[in-house]
């Protein structure tokens, strides 16, 4: 049998409650976005059963059934993998939020697609690393200054996929700087930035403690895929 959502949900929230203590803040302002990449849609209607809303998805082509069958009424869906150009076209009227705008190019792209706004959050590569997407945080700059003048794309902060690494801590400096990248921003562009969208199900603690007002979470919700 599946791992219980709700069981699994009550111990997240203990969690979050313990390390939003430690980082003094308010648990209530943490916000949960339930992934449910390659899960059927039994387990989304579960997790929706125990009252969670946001429904986190890698990848448009994987989604969009679910959406149908679901629908995009009742759940704030989320694109939080990587969007390509040619999948701009389904965006609208089913994703709440894109949570990784990466380029110019893409950004531009969407917003011509668009007939509405669109919330969006700019993904940054933090660490650098090759194989991964997200802006690197010298190009941040120039990218959210042109989401933020876009016609109908909504600047709402920054996410960031931290490194898989052993000790959780070692990321530590990664979300402390994605909060300050966030920061120098909203500073630059004199609009609230409100979200950060960063920790995972093995870094998530750390991740609260750093400032994060959003987490992506799908093993601690849903167990092992």
């Amino acid at each position: 049998m599946p791992d219980s959502v709700g069981a699994n949900l009550e111990t997240v929230r203990q969690r979050i409650a313990r390390s939003a203590e430690r980082g003094g803040r308010d648990p209530g302002d943490v916000v949960l976005v339930a992934v449910t990449k390659t899960l059927p849609v039994e387990r989304i209607r579960e997790a929706l059963a125990v009252g969670l809303r946001i429904v986190g998805e890698n990848r448009v082509q994987e989604a969009l059934p679910k959406i149908e069958e679901i629908g995009p009424a009742s759940v704030d869906w989320h694109l939080i993998g990587h969007l390509q150009t040619n999948k701009v076209k389904f965006i609208e009227g089913r994703f709440r939020m894109v949570q990784s705008l990466d380029g110019v190019a893409l950004a531009e792209a969407l917003d011509r697609r668009l007939q509405s706004p669109l919330d969006v959050l700019v993904e940054v590569n933090v660490a650098g690393e090759p194989q991964k997407t997200g802006v690197l945080p010298v190009d941040l700059a120039a990218l959210a200054g042109a989401v933020n003048g876009a016609q109908y794309l909504r600047l709402r902060g920054l996410m960031t996929v931290a490194p898989m690494v052993p000790d959780p801590e070692a990321v530590r400096p990664v979300f402390r700087q994605l909060r300050s990248l966030r920061d120098k921003t909203a500073q630059q562009l004199g609009v609230a930035l409100p979200i950060l969208s960063m920790g995972m199900t093995d870094d998530y603690a750390i991740a609260i403690e750093e400032g994060a007002t959003m987490l992506r979470l799908g093993r601690a919700l849903f167990g092992p895929r």
